[in-house]
């Protein structure tokens, strides 16, 4: 693995640098669901529902981000998040994203979160079983929410909680 690369926050100018790969995954996988690029103001209202957001960088390249967001906008829902993240593929197998997952839940720790939700892609394989190493039991399927490629997508949820709630 790489010891080039180091994990930050979210900074104003890593806005274009992380919708490219978000539009990355929406045009090549089924990690993002829309099939269409988002527009920089269409991706900013994704983020504006985020608590907290890193980036990981490789010699000032910005290679994977990742975020916690409300489950829910209620005040009795902050001990619950919801994770996401993309990390460019040439650079995944090699325990980045692991990294990144666990300097999110310390952040999100910073802040109560001792719950964690993620939604997934039943067509998104390497997603799930990320998930599983980690940790996380499938709590609920909504089948055939979505069309993308053209065929019809089911959304798994996933949760792990740590501590006492």
């Amino acid at each position: 693995m790489s010891k080039n690369y180091i994990i930050r926050s979210f900074e104003e100018s890593d806005q274009s640098k992380t919708l490219i790969i978000f539009n990355r995954f929406a045009k090549e996988s089924f990690a993002v669901y829309c099939e269409e690029e988002l527009q920089e103001n269409q991706f900013l209202k994704l983020l504006d529902n985020a608590k907290i957001i890193l980036v990981i960088e490789e010699k000032d390249k910005v290679i994977g981000f990742g975020y916690i967001s409300n489950y829910k906008p209620y005040p009795n829902f902050s001990h619950t998040g919801v994770l996401t993240y993309f990390i460019l593929p040439e650079y995944t197998g090699k325990g980045i994203g692991t990294k990144l997952f666990n300097q999110l839940i310390s952040k999100g720790r910073e802040i109560g979160i001792t719950n964690y939700l993620a939604h997934i892609s039943s067509k998104n394989v390497q997603s799930l079983r990320f998930h599983e190493k980690l940790g996380f039991e499938e709590v609920g399927m909504l089948k055939n929410v979505a069309f993308k490629f053209g065929e019809l997508i089911d959304i798994i949820w996933v949760q792990k909680q740590f501590g006492e709630q």
